[in-house]
């Protein structure tokens, strides 16, 4: 349970920080930023990702669909993480967004993960937070990365892009 203390924190920092930044900026502008979130997203994250118990980085593509619940701010989908390199790590999950403030973005995504053999599959828990900004159709933004199996813990600090429609 100590190994899990600090990327519990890191991502709770995290998630605080983007939180007042955003909450600053809105304090600061005369005119309040709108950021409209589609009914449905295919998303792509791309970071390194570092491994706490094996001290090492890889690189990992994480990919989503999220469908918006109506006029809510909660959508669900699906996701896929591939974490190249020595791991060969899969995972696939069921995936629970919330939009607590505009343009935050938090998933939690429950699922498994196996090698690159399906022989052996286990339990993995991700949770996302990102903060994007509107292009068009387009938006990306800084996504911070939990993760959990009951191999390792990784942690992901990169690039979401999300296509809304």
């Amino acid at each position: 349970m100590r190994k899990l203390k600090l990327p519990i924190i890191a991502a709770a920092i995290a998630l605080f920080t983007i939180s007042n930044a955003y909450a600053q900026s809105e304090a600061d502008s005369k005119e309040p930023h709108h950021h409209h979130h589609h009914a449905n997203e295919i998303g792509i994250a791309n970071a390194p990702s570092y491994f706490i118990n094996e001290k090492e980085w890889a690189y990992s593509l994480h990919l989503h669909y999220i469908r918006g619940i109506g006029h809510s701010k909660f959508g669900v989908g699906i996701g896929y993480e591939r974490i190249f390199g020595d791991h060969k790590h899969n995972t696939f999950g069921l995936v629970g967004a919330y939009h607590p403030i505009d343009p935050v973005t938090v998933i939690v995504s429950p699922g498994f993960t196996f090698e690159d053999k399906l022989s052996q599959s286990m339990f993995a828990l991700h949770i996302e937070t990102s903060y994007d900004f509107d292009v068009g159709h387009f938006h990306m933004g800084p996504v911070l990365e939990f993760a959990y199996d009951p191999e390792d813990i990784h942690i992901s600090l990169g690039l979401h892009i999300g296509f809304g429609f």
